[in-house]
């Protein structure tokens, strides 16, 4: 069946390949933009484009930056624009915390033993459950993952490819689906924020504005992707011959264990310690109406730290035990590699700061989006419709630019406003783009892991290549197309929330 498909699939495949190959980089895309931007508003100022604010019903004018006084508004204003670019101080804190989480050898170590103690029976949905919540490990996800659950596999007979395809679908086919708020969450909520301020500059939400929904999605996916493994990938090769000599050791260490332990200890004191300063009438993570959900209480402003203080916390101890951080020296050169791998994110910062201050200085955001939500409304496409496309383009989007937040920083300022005047929250367009980003990772020749899980396929299965991924990966990718759109739609019908506000 594979080989009869080969030939589509590779033109498929090679197709989008040379066409994602052919795109600038994502920098360049935004200095372009920031030019496009500048042209663009000369151009419709000239004549006279403007529409009618449904908020309040005033005359919104597209603003020349051409003009000698804009372009020294502008210039005046570059740096305080990257300054106060949300994702730029979110990102960087975080990182503090998950930087010493992973590089003291946390992540790795708590991977290595959820693996090695996964029940036989339980193997596969474990393995996919993993998979969707290894996204807050970062890289380790994509990197470590994968050959341990083709390990466990091969250590209770089966064969590992079965297993490596099942985990790599659910971190990466799954990778907005959580049952806790991670980098990525920080990230969309980033951009997703301003750009509802550019329609309602009195909307507040925060990073769990998804919350509910990616917790029930890990759940449901993680049932999905079972079924997918055990009815559409295992029998393709449940009776292939493999190599059972490659069994090697997947338990952690004693040191490691140790190390586990005690981090594990801390983690919980700190989890028990958030819940009892949200305890009472008067919670001291509460807003002055006593809700610890509300928008304006200190534990959802308090989100970016919190997250930092319960990855680093746990890092140092497990880094302490293990003997990875010695020293306190250890630890800040942890915190500074982590940082000193952020500088390709800072430089795309920059220059995505820069589109987005000329973008909102134009008024072109406020005019595209009401101009495009006229003719939405008067074409009928909205609703359900309109959810499900956009789902599609994000996914289509997503064969062709790798970076999650440099695809939501350009379309973020575009459809959440537009989104918004149709009468639909932010937070419902966030999470109508997370799903389309996540659901075609696995197939895109672009994504930055595909190389990572070719090599470790070829491991047990030697003339494999794109054919063998794409063919392996459609099945997660299709069923949690559907199932999560679904899911969206239910929710959006039902009225429900889709986290705290």
């Amino acid at each position: 069946m594979e080989t009869e498909n080969k030939g589509i699939i590779y033109r498929f495949l090679n197709a989008i390949e040379v066409a994602g190959n052919r795109m600038l980089d994502p920098i360049s895309i935004f200095f372009l933009l920031c030019v496009a931007v500048v042209l663009l508003s000369g151009i419709l100022a000239y004549f006279g484009t403007s529409a009618i604010h449904p908020k309040d019903g005033s005359i919104v004018d597209v603003v020349n930056l051409l003009n000698k006084g804009e372009l020294q508004r502008y210039i005046s204003s570059i740096i305080g624009s990257f300054q106060s670019f949300p994702p730029m101080a979110l990102v960087l804190v975080v990182m503090i915390g998950v930087g010493v989480a992973e590089k003291s050898g946390l992540m790795d170590a708590a991977l290595h033993r959820a693996v090695s103690n996964i029940p036989k029976i339980a193997v596969t949905p474990v393995v996919i459950f993993l998979g969707i919540l290894s996204n807050v490990a970062g890289d380790a996800g994509f990197i470590v993952l994968p050959p341990l659950s083709a390990l466990v596999f091969l250590s209770v007979g089966r064969h590992p490819l079965i297993g490596l395809f099942a985990s790599f679908g659910g971190v990466a086919a799954g990778f907005a689906a959580n049952i806790m708020i991670g980098l990525s969450d920080v990230l969309a909520a980033s951009f997703t924020i301003p750009a509802a301020q550019l329609i309602d500059s009195s909307y507040e939400a925060t990073p769990a504005m998804n919350y509910y929904f990616i917790i029930v999605s890990s759940f449901i996916l993680t049932i999905v992707g079972t079924i997918v493994t055990e009815k559409v990938i295992a029998p393709r090769y449940e009776g292939d011959a493999f190599d059972k000599s490659k069994k090697e050791r997947i338990v952690s260490s004693d040191i490691e264990v140790k190390g586990l332990k005690y981090a594990a200890v801390v983690f919980i004191a700190l989890v028990a310690l958030l819940i009892i300063l949200c305890l009472g009438d008067k919670p001291f993570l509460g807003d002055n109406n006593g809700s610890i959900l509300g928008v304006n209480s200190p534990l959802m402003k308090g989100m970016i730290p919190i997250i930092t203080i319960l990855f680093l916390v746990p890092g140092l101890v497990f880094g302490k035990v293990a003997g990875t951080i010695k020293k306190d020296r250890d630890a800040v050169r942890m915190m500074g590699k982590s940082m000193s791998e952020m500088g390709p994110y800072i430089v795309l910062a920059f220059f995505a700061s820069q589109f987005l201050a000329l973008f909102a200085f134009s008024n072109l955001g406020i005019i595209l989006a009401i101009k495009g939500s006229d003719l939405l409304r008067s074409i009928g496409f909205t609703g359900g419709g309109l959810l499900t496309g956009f789902i599609i383009f994000a996914a289509f989007v997503n064969l062709f630019i790798g970076s999650a937040s440099a695809k939501w920083a350009i379309l973020a300022p575009i459809f959440v406003p537009m989104f918004l005047l149709l009468g639909y929250d932010p937070a419902l367009t966030q999470m109508a783009y997370r799903i389309g980003d996540s659901v075609t990772n696995p197939l895109s020749p672009l994504f930055p892991y595909l190389p990572v899980l070719l090599s470790y396929i070829s491991v047990y299965k030697k003339d494999s290549g794109l054919g063998t991924v794409v063919s392996n990966m459609l099945p997660y990718s299709f069923s949690f197309f559907i199932t999560w759109t679904i899911l969206l739609l239910i929710w959006f019908y039902a009225s429900l929330p889709l986290g705290p506000r």
